[in-house]
């Protein structure tokens, strides 16, 4: 009997979708987001690269899974929040989608540009509008502080992993600001020079939450 019947007959399958979604984000944390071809995660699960395309017909479907299961788990940790006012719970689900980009090499960047519609993205989304409707906003408005919010979410987050990265010259972006406004042509950028080559993410990311927080409560109605 050659080795190859022995294995289709006493051995699980290697391939399905939620070992194939493991294997791709481990890859993403090794190697980044460029290196993670369809060739390579065939070749990891140690199958031929025609058989993800059972479960993922482009690359940009496996990236929409994978971003589906960045979010594992986040809706039910911002929920665990019930009794606190409705602008800090708004507030905890940037935050928790920020943590969740950030628990993968380049996630921002799997994240940007999908549109999952599984119940970890749909149902991230479905708490946060709720909290909003609750809280007396109308539908519309719900809708479009949703968008706000993870827009902003996701794009401060591109640019903290690539600065993390060096991607793009990131890690020497302050270095670079400082040389280009210390000659005196632009004065008032010198001025805030602290804070614009600050590499303190955190600190830049809650200013801009605090910004959109404040917003909505002076539209609150009533």
């Amino acid at each position: 009997m050659n080795s190859s019947s022995t294995r289709s007959r006493g051995r699980p399958s290697r391939i399905d979708s939620p070992r194939t979604l493991r294997t791709a984000l481990e890859l993403l944390d090794e190697a980044g987001l460029d290196a993670l071809t369809m060739r390579r995660l065939a070749d990891a699960m140690e199958v031929r690269a025609g058989a993800l395309y059972r479960y993922y017909a482009t690359k940009q479907d496996l990236l929409t899974a994978m971003s589906e299961q960045m979010m594992e788990g986040v809706t039910e940790k911002v929920l665990a929040t019930d009794g606190a006012p409705w602008h800090e719970r708004v507030a905890d689900f940037a935050r928790a989608l920020r943590t969740a980009l950030l628990n993968h090499r380049d996630g921002a960047r799997v994240f940007a540009g999908t549109h999952p519609t599984g119940g970890n993205v749909l149902g991230f989304s479905e708490a946060l509008v709720g909290v909003l409707l609750d809280a007396g906003f109308p539908a519309d408005d719900a809708a479009r502080t949703l968008y706000a919010l993870s827009n902003f979410t996701v794009g401060h987050t591109l640019e903290e992993q690539a600065a993390r990265s060096g991607e793009n010259g990131g890690a020497d972006a302050a270095g670079l600001l400082r040389s280009a406004v210390t000659d005196g042509s632009y004065p008032h950028l010198h001025t805030a020079l602290s804070a614009l080559a600050s590499t303190d993410f955190d600190r830049h990311f809650e200013y801009g939450l605090g910004l959109l927080i404040e917003g909505l409560r002076a539209r609150r109605p009533g």
